[in-house]
């Protein structure tokens, strides 16, 4: 996600810029190129960070409630763990005896409940700072790909060359989707692809 962000959004600036400067000035669209990948890079790092932070915030509240309610009312939680093991196919009496027994255990009743009751699990929640270094740095390398003609060539020359780089990286990174997706290699990543050629068009259009 991080990867295509980036280079969505860097390459619609280039074509935009370059469509702007009638690619007449390569270093203005560098500049401008290396701009958009500083933003967009601390863009989402920082938006990564702060909504995994969030999510581990709601989750350590949740858990003090939770934590709470056990204190106040052990036996009602205990009944209540029972249920959930009753719809889970357990008999009443098989039910009672592994509540029973959790319940000896506060702090694993406690994490049971809070999986059962809220679907939260501390292991689902990435660390913020990993999360935000991980999606920086994927941003950063796609946000890249389109500015790379830009250091070498001038004019259309440096356009033409990055257009293809740029489609030829939203192919690969819609084509590496299918790892997760398991769908089409191929028909991801030319879905990928068709999507950075109108954006490219429309924001060059734009910028003329």
């Amino acid at each position: 996600y991080g990867a295509n962000d980036g280079l969505g959004a860097v390459f619609g600036i280039v074509s935009g810029v370059a469509g702007y400067t009638g690619a007449s000035d390569s270093h203005f669209v560098l500049v401008s190129g290396l701009a958009g990948m500083l933003a967009s890079a601390l863009s989402m790092g920082s938006g990564a960070f702060l909504a995994t932070k969030s999510q581990r915030e709601i989750y350590e509240a949740e858990i003090r409630r939770e934590k709470r309610e056990i204190e106040e009312d052990p036996q009602e939680e205990q009944e209540e763990l029972s249920l959930f093991y009753q719809l889970k196919g357990f008999t009443e009496d098989e039910s009672n005896v592994l509540a029973t027994r959790m319940a000896e255990k506060p702090e694993q009743m406690l994490r049971t409940l809070a999986h059962e009751e809220l679907g939260l699990s501390e292991d689902s929640f990435p660390n913020p700072v990993a999360s935000a270094v991980s999606a920086m740095l994927s941003t950063a390398i796609g946000a890249f790909i389109p500015i790379i003609p830009f250091f070498f060539l001038q004019g259309i020359a440096a356009v033409l060359a990055a257009a293809i780089i740029s489609l030829f990286a939203h192919f690969a990174v819609g084509a590496a989707k299918t790892l997760v997706t398991g769908r089409s290699w191929f028909s991801s990543g030319m879905e990928m692809t068709i999507v950075g050629a109108v954006e490219a068009v429309i924001t060059y259009v734009l910028g003329a």
